[in-house]
């Protein structure tokens, strides 16, 4: 009688038809990205507790997944994971927002004149299709869309400066100022500013002046803590 283990033949899908890969990280993705909109939309407020079962009930999904995804926003900075209290909305005051759009102001400042210097006619073009749906969405009053599509600008530029560094310091400040950057475009007067704003910024990169996108940029940045500092 014989000893060996049969060994499985392995499944030959040869010819089979296409089923698709099951794919974890897409469920991943679409968790993080409900809840991001969430957070920055404020219908998850700072300060607000994360609870993973009425959370997971609302979103249909289980535990482990929606656990993976608040640990993922947390690495961005806008959730807190807090002793004994778990999951929480990051709050920011004053003084952190101030500071933060201070630093991403002059690192805009630079990158401004980088991207002129550096960035490619495709990468400037990418730039202009960006605008112009952003400016699609904003007269739809599509804001969440608006939004997302303002801060793709953002770092499109950031990204044509070709500074790797300096991109990487952007997307960490960027990430967590996601929610007072929404709210900085709250009414219509301040919304209609920021768009002339972006207007500016797309006439001088195209132009390849890199000394006046810098001075726009930085106006820009400076003009977005005016927008947001009464009210946090």
């Amino acid at each position: 009688m014989s000893d060996s283990v049969s060994v499985p033949r392995p499944i030959d899908l040869a010819g089979a038809p296409d089923l698709g890969r099951i794919s974890r990280t897409s469920l991943h993705d679409t968790i993080v990205n409900r809840l991001r909109d969430m957070i920055i939309e404020g219908a998850l407020e700072p300060g607000t507790r994360l609870h993973e079962g009425q959370l997971g009930e609302a979103l249909g999904v289980s535990r482990t997944p929606l656990r993976e995804a608040i640990k993922y926003l947390a690495s961005e900075g806008l959730v807190e994971l807090v002793p004994s209290r778990g999951a929480v909305v990051r709050r920011f005051d004053r003084k952190d927002v101030h500071d933060m759009l201070v630093v991403i102001r002059e690192l805009e400042h630079l990158a401004g004149r980088l991207a002129c210097e550096a960035g490619s006619d495709a990468g400037i073009a990418a730039v202009r299709r960006a605008h112009d749906a952003m400016v699609e969405r904003y007269q739809a009053r599509d804001r969440l869309a608006y939004y997302k599509l303002n801060q793709e600008i953002h770092t499109r530029i950031v990204e044509l400066s070709g500074n790797a560094a300096l991109a990487h310091v952007h997307a960490g400040l960027q990430m967590r100022l996601k929610r007072v950057r929404f709210i900085g475009h709250e009414g219509p007067e301040k919304w209609a500013a920021a768009v002339a704003e972006h207007e500016e910024m797309i006439a001088a990169l195209e132009k390849r002046d890199g000394e006046a996108l810098a001075e726009i940029l930085a106006r820009h940045l400076s003009r977005a803590w005016d927008r947001v500092a009464a009210m946090i």
